[in-house]
């Protein structure tokens, strides 16, 4: 039997309970959702090295003491999960000496930002070049057919975008920054490569785990269903913040189906959920998905013949 991500996951790194500390090891070690080596994304997709054993004694320490994550992440709530995900891997290039700048915006004037740099890293030991990466988590769910090469099936949970909208923001418009002559002044060292850095997870209707070009044959994926398709299981309902990781809690509300399924009669947007099996006092995660409303998939065909969604 294949061993699931989750279940790898919570044997590599089980020990990190702490939930910024967990979502940061997940950030450093989950799969890349798409594939750096396909001639789809023309070399301008980045990967993180492997988790060095040094790496993983620094999580170690920061889940014995996270006063410095939480420093680094402030008091201040996230609404915006990217906006978490991105500050945590700001901590980690920091922290390891990578980091020459984060968030630096581009401006023609006052009033005209250009763009900004999600991250721009030092490349080489003796830092004479950058590297401008361009960070995404995203969470998408097959609607339909696989349209290959085009990844317009893969639609966000609310309808807002697909995987081949992100992307073509990304390599079209986003990582051209360092081209624009408003960046220049900005650029202490010249830019060697520009690529995208993308995580996240995918989600398939039952069943369903086609291969597609572009992806990442090991990407973290989980299921979307209705509420009166889920099976029998454990739930718990997972906030925004908590998306990133496996999920692992205490003394959190654990719901049967049945309880989940009234919980959700009326749902109006997709809900992420974790199943999970409760070892050693903890509720650990054993497979996720999204609950979508019943007509979540004539609401995704009504947007595609609007013109919001392509077809």
């Amino acid at each position: 039997m294949i061993e699931t991500f989750q279940a790898s996951f919570e044997r590599r790194w089980g020990h990190l309970t702490h939930p910024r500390v967990r979502a940061l090891a997940w950030l450093l070690d989950s799969p890349d959702l798409l594939d750096p080596a396909s001639a789809h994304w023309g070399g301008r997709i980045a990967s993180l090295t492997p988790v060095t054993p040094a790496v993983a004694g620094w999580l170690e320490a920061l889940q014995e003491d996270p006063s410095p994550l939480d420093a680094a992440l402030g008091l201040k709530f996230y609404s915006r999960l990217g906006l978490y995900a991105e500050k945590l891997l700001a901590f980690y290039f920091e922290q390891h000496g990578m980091l020459a700048a984060h968030g630096l915006q581009v401006q023609v004037n006052r009033n005209d930002t250009v763009g900004e740099f999600d991250f721009l890293l030092r490349d080489g030991s003796e830092g004479e070049y950058l590297l401008h990466w361009e960070f995404a988590t995203k969470f998408y769910l097959l609607e339909g057919v696989p349209d290959p090469g085009v990844l317009n099936h893969l639609i966000g949970p609310n309808l807002a975008d697909t995987l081949g909208l992100k992307m073509r923001k990304i390599l079209d418009k986003q990582l051209a920054l360092s081209r624009h002559p408003a960046a220049q002044s900005l650029l202490v060292h010249p830019v060697r490569a520009a690529q995208a850095l993308v995580k996240g997870w995918l989600f398939y209707a039952a069943g369903a785990l086609p291969a597609m070009d572009g992806i990442s044959q090991e990407h973290g994926h989980g299921f979307w269903c209705t509420p009166t398709q889920l099976p029998q299981q454990r739930y718990v309902v997972l906030p925004r913040l908590q998306w990133l990781a496996p999920f692992k809690g205490r003394d959190v509300e654990v719901l049967d189906l049945d309880a989940l399924r009234a919980q959700l009669f009326d749902l109006a947007q997709p809900v992420m959920v974790a199943a999970v099996d409760h070892i050693d006092g903890w509720e650990v995660e054993r497979t996720r998905g999204f609950v979508v409303p019943h007509d979540w998939t004539e609401q995704a065909a009504a947007r595609r013949l609007a013109g919001t969604l392509p077809a």
